[in-house]
């Protein structure tokens, strides 16, 4: 049987990954780091956005395990840490969609 404490902890560890999916924009941080390792210039040109906000962002991802930053000469790489994040979020779209079409066909019947 496990530790209450340790279920505990890996429960607040699972509520820590989700709150950081539960922003759109880091959602779709993870999906472009995804396709390949990004710099945050980089980033702020593709999604549009300040670079505040997007390394406000990427710190979020970053201190939950979610990516990695790494230093290369002035710039700072960032890449995904776990491909099975995606695999996750691929498996949640799945369902969305599956329940998006339930809803319609009950509309329309």
């Amino acid at each position: 049987m496990i530790n209450s404490s340790l279920t505990q902890e890996l429960t607040q560890l699972h509520a820590d990954i989700c709150s950081a999916l539960a922003d759109p924009t880091r959602l779709i941080l993870l999906y472009l780091l995804a396709d390949q390792p990004r710099n945050v210039t980089e980033l702020t040109q593709e999604l549009n956005q300040s670079q505040p906000t997007i390394s406000r962002h990427l710190k979020a991802l970053r201190t939950r395990g979610l990516v990695n930053a790494t230093r290369q000469g002035t710039n700072v790489q960032y890449t995904l840490t776990d491909r099975r994040v995606i695999e996750a979020l691929d498996l949640l779209r799945s369902i969305l969609r599956d329940r998006i079409e339930h809803h319609a066909s009950l509309i329309s019947a």
